[in-house]
């Protein structure tokens, strides 16, 4: 599986209609749709995609033709997303109409075609399932920690009180283990 590494777009026109298509984070593509609908006050159809994992490790989905013909945008971008083994990522492609009708057909292989072009010139990582953490360790041990999680370029958000630091990180199963080692010997 995959995942994007930050938000990109790609332009593609097709019989003088010209579709622009978004790829983000799952998590941000509510926001990214309301600003585009601002950005783009003449765009007349925002279709969207979109596949990310829930707690349980199951992978949802869901899409939206906005108007478009029943199944002729949203599961064409969702489709793609799928070929791609993208998760934790959502298409938006908007449409601006350019005056010719495209057919069901057309649609189907103009939304697939933005879609796989913003796939192919974004940038894509391999997904790692990863678990969020909150560690409480004793301030005088926090360099020892620190060192630890920059040799093994683990992220991490520290925060501070008189004797203890808060830390917050996510980490996938290897670096799970490091952690434990690391807090064991401690």
């Amino acid at each position: 599986m995959n995942k994007i590494a930050k938000t990109h777009h790609s332009r593609l026109e097709v019989k003088k209609s010209v579709f622009i298509a978004y790829l983000c984070e799952f998590k941000n593509y509510k926001d990214l749709l309301q600003s585009l609908k601002k950005e783009h006050p003449k765009a007349v159809h925002f279709v969207y995609a979109y596949r990310y994992l829930n707690e349980h490790k199951q992978i949802l989905e869901d899409k939206s033709d906005d108007f478009e013909p029943k199944n002729s945008a949203g599961l064409p971008c969702l489709n793609a997303l799928r070929g791609a083994e993208l998760v934790d990522t959502a298409s938006i492609v908007l449409r601006y109409f350019g005056g010719i009708k495209l057919g069901v057909g057309g649609l189907v292989r103009a939304y697939t075609a933005a879609v796989n072009l913003a796939i192919q010139e974004a940038e894509l990582l391999k997904f790692e399932f990863k678990d969020d953490l909150s560690l409480k360790i004793n301030i005088k041990d926090f360099n020892k920690f620190k060192h630890e999680c920059l040799k093994h370029d683990i992220v991490f958000n520290p925060s501070f009180n008189k004797e203890e630091v808060l830390i917050k990180l996510s980490v996938n199963e290897k670096e799970k283990n490091i952690l434990k080692n690391f807090l064991s010997l401690t």
